[in-house]
């Protein structure tokens, strides 16, 4: 990577190493650092609340086979129905995430639909609802899609149109000669400030927030970030150069609404955020049965 005349020529190989026909991406290492970070993460959170901390292991495996299944299918069926259902090449390359193609919406709805079953499977044993697990997971996903984006830096993709500001980077390895708006940053860095801020206002203000409000906060800023940032995005298909809106707006606008929805229904409820564990019932105790003195 050289700077040179005001802007950024990225040239980085994707991949840290090679080993035969085996390559480790940077993509690769950062999407499961994320998950990583995610489970320290969430260990803390079990630990302060006094969950028990034995669901961390299938809660991540729930958290990363709904991420790749729901990316994998999102892009697929969002992006390119046309390619992945229009034969049976297509159809078998849906199995084939390593062949690129994963979509954030997708891997947002599947990790709604996982949260819901694990909190239906396990919620109510540990005292945690379906919207408790909603508020504690949008904290790590914040910095886990931070990590993610920045891994589509070093891929060299999702990138924005032509720009002239001084931070231009002209993706060399792409075949680009002009410099592009580096999109990928600029996401990456808003979901890393939100990850802090979320982070923050649960380290210094869990008894003040009401349930509902980290999860309501996440999607309207993740989500209306990324409706803003598309704007100066290149088409990801040809199809989205006839939209006014591309896909990834349109597939936005749903999330920032239920973000909405969220923050409304935390302030009708008025549930602490902070799991509420009832408090145990003493042993009632047995009537004694002793003779009554005689008059």
């Amino acid at each position: 990577m050289l700077m040179r005349e005001l802007v950024v020529h990225w040239h980085v190989d994707p991949a840290i190493l090679h080993i035969g026909n085996f390559e480790l991406r940077w993509y690769s290492l950062l999407f499961v650092s994320g998950f990583i970070l995610g489970w320290f993460i969430f260990k803390w959170f079990f630990q302060r609340e006094k969950i028990d901390t034995k669901l961390l292991d299938p809660l991540l495996y729930t958290l990363l086979i709904c991420t790749i299944v729901g990316a994998r299918l999102g892009h697929c069926l969002f992006y390119q129905p046309d390619y992945y259902l229009g034969s049976w090449q297509g159809f078998w390359e849906i199995f084939m995430p390593w062949k690129g193609g994963l979509a954030s919406h997708g891997g947002t709805i599947a990790l709604i639909l996982g949260m819901w079953w694990f909190a239906n499977h396990y919620g109510k044993k540990h005292d945690f609802d379906f919207v408790w697990l909603l508020d504690h997971l949008a904290i790590a996903v914040a910095f886990a899609g931070a990590f993610i984006r920045f891994g589509n830096l070093f891929n060299s993709e999702i990138y924005g149109d032509v720009t002239n500001l001084p931070w231009g980077f002209v993706f060399e390895l792409r075949g680009e000669t002009e410099p592009k708006h580096p999109t990928q940053l600029y996401e990456g860095f808003t979901y890393l400030l939100l990850g802090f801020a979320l982070i923050g206002l649960y380290w210094k203000k869990l008894d003040q927030m009401l349930r509902g409000q980290f999860i309501g906060i996440f999607l309207i800023v993740c989500f209306g970030s990324r409706f803003l940032i598309e704007f100066i995005k290149e088409p990801q298909v040809e199809f989205e150069q006839t939209m006014a809106l591309n896909m990834g707006q349109l597939l936005s606008i749903p999330f920032i609404l239920l973000g909405i929805f969220f923050l409304v229904w935390a302030y009708k409820k008025r549930m602490p955020a902070r799991a509420v564990h009832p408090e145990p019932q003493k042993p009632k105790k047995e009537a004694t049965h002793y003779a009554k003195p005689l008059a």
